[in-house]
């Protein structure tokens, strides 16, 4: 069906709805909209149920519906109050009756700029937490005191200043430092999953930086905090300590590179470094070992996707080596593995070039040197060769194969 028809059951049941959520934040951002939210209220479910029941009911803990409005699913939401009853996100009691206005709704929300509602059919807008002001001076702000209630809250902040690289007020710096306790706590789901959405961001430094500043970045992220004050070779590190140099690095790759999965291997190429020892800096031997370590232990608090676990050590093990290899057997032994990494050769380079400042000439041809390296196989290879002696053979055939293709390029 389409909005209007919608709107109009909704009203005939004396019902309003309204238009909520990112729809509305963008339209005062001046951004095109892809998804449309709908919140309701006024009526019940039961009714709700009986005149659209090819509704499909998607909340558990309270009414969230998925409609077909213009041809796209929308999701349609009963407006309600919530009572903080315990602690993380499960330590709420959701009230969705009839009696609830959407003013009841925007105010659970967690800032300003997402509590803005539009209702139709009219479009008058309901801002009463100046959220539109907020938006036009570029801030974010925790709409009250109950933004401590859902501890996650804290870091969709950061993610809101790093996506629309806004401001996060001194107040709502506080309001998240008081989230500390309970994130502690959090399922690493729910952490992995802001972690994903800021890591698909312009600028995903700004919501590592914004949470250091409300002193976050230690307990949710500690590998990153560790780096914070490791000193590096000013020759080579002019930026400052490894936390700079990481910050500078993964934004690089997130100006060329839209993958969540490269710009996390490029967020934690040099986290090693965070357990370098004090007397050793500012040289940072045997990182990269350490670093695999590091990513480990993490993952077992967070259970990283496992694409991402392989593409994140295999940059760790291979980002300080790579430019550097000159045996031709290192070389094509880097190439193949490449492939293998959950990384396309585009990937590996987009970070390899960020950290180096620069390609050595085998990356840069790594495309053009792996199609000819995979035209030997074992087909050709001598009838006696048997297990291992094949896998030797094809290895010395491809080098060969290199050595030859250095030659023909003088």
């Amino acid at each position: 069906m389409d909005e209007l028809k919608f709107v109009e059951k909704i009203n005939d049941l004396g019902g309003k709805i309204y238009l909520v959520g990112g729809a509305v934040r963008d339209q005062f951002r001046n951004v095109e909209a892809h998804d449309k939210d709908y919140c309701i209220a006024g009526i019940n479910e039961e009714d709700f149920q009986k005149n659209f029941p090819e509704a499909f009911k998607v909340g558990k803990t309270f009414p969230v519906y998925r409609v077909e409005i213009d041809n796209n699913f929308c999701e349609i939401a009963f407006a309600r109050r919530e009572k903080k009853i315990g602690k993380g996100y499960r330590g709420f009691k959701a009230i969705f009756d009839p009696t609830v206005t959407i003013e009841e709704d925007l105010f659970r929300r967690d800032t300003t700029i997402n509590a803005i509602a539009i209702e139709l059919p009219d479009r008058k807008i309901i801002d009463p937490y100046n959220g539109i002001e907020d938006i036009a001076n570029k801030k974010i702000r925790a709409i009250s005191k109950h933004f401590v209630d859902d501890p996650v809250r804290a870091l969709r902040a950061a993610r809101q200043s790093a996506q629309f690289n806004f401001e996060i007020t001194d107040e709502t710096i506080i309001a998240m430092n008081k989230c500390s306790d309970e994130l502690a706590n959090e399922p690493g789901e729910r952490i992995f999953n802001e972690l994903n959405l800021a890591l698909q961001t312009d600028k995903p430094s700004i919501f590592f930086r914004s949470l250091e500043r409300a002193k976050l970045l230690e307990i949710i992220f500690p590998e990153i905090y560790q780096l914070i004050g490791k000193t590096q070779q000013t020759e080579f590190h002019p930026e400052g300590d490894s936390f700079e140099h990481t910050m500078n690095i993964v934004d690089e790759v997130a100006a060329v590179n839209s993958k969540p999965i490269v710009r996390f291997a490029a967020l934690v190429h040099d986290i090693g470094k965070g357990v370098t020892p004090e007397e050793m800096l500012p040289h940072h031997y045997g990182h990269d070992f350490k670093g695999l370590a590091v990513i480990s232990e993490w993952n077992q608090r967070m259970t990283f996707p496992r694409d991402w676990l392989k593409a994140a050590k295999f940059i760790i093990e291979h980002h300080m080596h790579a430019p550097l290899y000159k045996r031709p057997g290192k070389i094509v032994d880097l190439i193949m593995k490449i492939k293998s990494s959950r990384l396309t050769f585009e990937d590996f380079k987009d970070i390899i070039r960020a950290d180096h400042n620069g390609l050595p000439d085998y990356l840069e041809n790594a495309e053009e040197i792996y199609f000819e390296l995979i035209k030997v196989d074992g087909k050709n290879c001598p009838e006696e060769f048997q297990g291992e002696q094949i896998g030797k053979w094809i290895r010395a055939e491809r080098i060969r194969r290199y050595l030859k293709g250095l030659r023909a390029k003088g």
